[in-house]
């Protein structure tokens, strides 16, 4: 015990000081397509039409990125690709007017994280935010097992048939005020998966959803940008580009 203690003290502090500072450590983030750009070869190469042509303009829908990089890598007019991580955004639409996501909790949340189909690699993603990098409870970011007991829930994957009756339940369990926040490219549009006979077209098919949040998956800083929307202890994106992120459903 006194040598884990002292080895601590040698080491010092290794969270990241996000959000106090930017987090420029490598490979913190593998970054998104840049929002609208200049025409070119990459939307013919993009599989799952999160690039798309508009008139001489590429329109790009983050919330069908999966980070494939076809868009940018054996290509020799590659797409403009921008770094960062503050990717969270507000979800219009659902919630009813003068809902504001963060008006109605305080600084701190208690979150359910409910895998809802996904492939695992968000959860691999959520897991370390409990981890000493990013410590999400020195922000005041607690887990709980139960929907009874939670601010917020943590939904990750498109929501497959078997889910959908069971995320309903636990959204309908938690007391409220209660806000939702969905996790990665399947939870907002479906992904790879979804529309399907065995998943839907994300979350905001079955509950109302208050923060998206694209990647595939997104990286941790994202989810900790979501987790501070909804507390109101970040800027608030303006409702043009969380259009732009949440997406719609896939035709066919």
């Amino acid at each position: 015990m006194l040598n884990w203690v002292l080895k601590g003290l040698k080491t010092g502090i290794v969270s990241t000081g996000y959000p106090d500072r930017e987090e420029t450590a490598p490979g913190v983030s593998p970054g998104l397509p840049a929002g609208q750009q200049p025409a070119g070869p990459a939307a013919g190469r993009c599989l799952t039409g999160a690039l798309r042509l508009g008139g001489a303009e590429l329109q790009v829908d983050r919330a069908r990125c999966v980070h494939c990089f076809r868009c940018i890598r054996g290509t020799e007019s590659p797409a403009d690709w921008q770094p960062g991580y503050e990717w969270a955004a507000r979800a219009a639409g659902d919630r009813t007017a003068g809902w504001v996501p963060g008006s109605q909790f305080g600084r701190s949340l208690h979150i359910r994280v409910v895998d809802a189909g996904a492939c695992g690699a968000c959860l691999s993603e959520i897991e370390q935010l409990n981890k000493p990098h990013y410590n999400m409870h020195r922000l005041g970011f607690f887990l709980t097992p139960t929907p009874r007991e939670a601010d917020v829930l943590l939904v990750a994957g498109p929501v497959t048939e078997h889910m959908k009756t069971a995320l309903r339940k636990a959204y309908e369990a938690m007391p409220t005020p209660k806000g939702v926040i969905a996790v990665g490219a399947c939870a907002l549009s479906g992904g790879v998966f979804g529309p399907s006979f065995a998943s839907g077209a994300g979350v905001r098919d079955v509950i109302p959803v208050d923060v998206v949040i694209p990647g595939c998956p997104p990286p941790p800083l994202a989810m900790l940008h979501g987790l501070l929307l909804m507390v109101s202890r970040s800027g608030t994106p303006a409702v043009t580009s969380l259009k732009s992120q949440a997406g719609g459903r896939r035709d066919g």
